[in-house]
């Protein structure tokens, strides 16, 4: 139990982190490891707000108290803070005006609306699909009801969606030792809804698919490749059609959409019929396709590599580079000259650098000549917190090759 003072209050709990721990608060990002606590009250409650102190006990702030993350504290305010659910509501509206006031969400009724750390609010991903709002809750602090309720309240009152649906990371759940719960409905009537995304019109549904439902990061990126994508089109882990929907609707005179999710194909189908579109889907292994088909001379004007991460670890590296070049190599000599190579990495743990580097290292083994027209990331509504390198973690080439 929490100790208590001299008046008989219980004690706030509070800890003292090392050196190195308050160095990286000093450098404002966000995150303290476990091996960084030098001190701490007994039994801090799991999500507790705790008081932050360097080694000679100087208050540094107030965090969120993870009691089983490596992850150990996650800074909220470099002040007190007295009502986390009401900093919670004010932090959403904060985000809500920060996107509206900046017009980063315009031409779109689908966007992040809450970014986690990058909207200062630590373990909270809030996304909008028109009239339903997704939640994501992936820390003990914000999981607890005071925050979820605060959470839901805001949202009705400065969005008013017909639904707020909550998706469950089931992973991240059992690593914060948080129980087990299916995703569904926490508030309102509504799971499901229409999209509109630069113009172009998707079923959404709020319980089903990855991430939140669909890729909002890449947003802004779709819209980019359709500006210069053109003839036959290829579009390798494609999804529920983001970018060939994209290129259907650009310059492209055929467009075909290859992925190994049969669900993710059959929602992809629906959303083409939804514009008026006839497009070619194959369920594959894109990487054994991309292999056949280069070895069969087959020919593209436009080809989009957009895989999921390969890197979930420094471990992963190396490997994650030997499978993104092979994808890049495949998609190069399947190019027509004058063709267009829009291509992805949503992996944080390959550099910019390192992508750059080994797309040039495929071009040089497919005897190819790349002019960069675009280097993108994500989406300007998943803002970079410029101190905390894991919110940049999107990169988007769209490349001219050249014999």
């Amino acid at each position: 139990m929490p100790k208590k003072q001299a008046s008989g209050k219980l004690a706030e709990p509070s800890l003292k982190l090392s050196t190195r721990g308050t160095a990286r608060l000093h450098a404002r990002h966000p995150w303290v490891y476990r091996s960084d606590i030098v001190g701490a009250n007994d039994d801090i409650p799991p999500g507790a707000l705790v008081r932050v102190h360097d080694e000679r006990g100087k208050f540094l702030g107030t965090a969120l108290y993870s009691s089983s993350s490596q992850i150990a504290i996650r800074m909220i305010s470099h002040g007190s803070v007295a009502d986390l659910p009401a900093l919670v509501a004010e932090r959403i509206r904060a985000a809500i005006a920060y996107r509206k006031e900046n017009n980063l969400v315009a031409n779109t009724d689908a966007y992040r609306i809450v970014f986690s750390e990058a909207d200062f609010l630590p373990g909270l991903i809030l996304d909008r699909y028109n009239d339903v709002v997704s939640a994501q809750i992936l820390t003990q602090a914000i999981d607890a009801q005071p925050a979820r309720a605060a959470i839901v309240q805001t949202l009705r009152e400065e969005l008013q969606p017909a639904g707020i649906v909550e998706r469950v990371d089931g992973r991240i759940r059992e690593l914060e030792q948080l129980p087990p719960r299916p995703s569904g409905l926490l508030w309102g009537d509504k799971t499901s809804t229409e999209i509109s995304v630069n113009g172009v019109r998707f079923y959404y549904d709020g319980l089903e698919g990855q991430k939140t439902g669909a890729f909002l990061d890449q947003r802004e990126n779709y819209a980019a490749a359709a500006q210069y994508a053109h003839g036959e089109a290829l579009d390798a882990f494609c999804y529920q059609g983001g970018f060939a929907l994209h290129l259907a609707l650009a310059k492209c005179s055929s467009v075909t959409g290859v992925d190994s999710s049969r669900a993710a194909l059959e929602r992809a189908e629906k959303n083409a019929a939804l514009n008026a579109r006839d497009l070619e889907w194959i369920e594959a292994n894109a990487f054994d396709l991309l292999r056949d088909y280069a070895a069969a001379n087959r020919r593209y004007d436009t080809i989009v590599l957009d895989p999921p991460a390969f890197a979930k670890s420094k471990r992963d590296l190396e490997k994650a580079l030997g499978g993104y070049k092979e994808l890049n190599l495949r998609a190069m000599k399947m190019l027509r000259p004058g063709g267009i190579l829009v291509t992805c990495s949503c992996s944080f743990h390959v550099s910019p650098h390192d992508f750059l580097k080994v797309v040039a290292a495929a071009a040089e083994d497919a005897h190819k000549s790349l002019r960069v027209i675009e280097n993108r990331g994500a989406a300007k509504d998943h803002p970079i917190l410029l101190n905390v390198p894991e919110t940049s973690y999107l990169q988007c080439l769209i490349i001219h090759v050249s014999n």
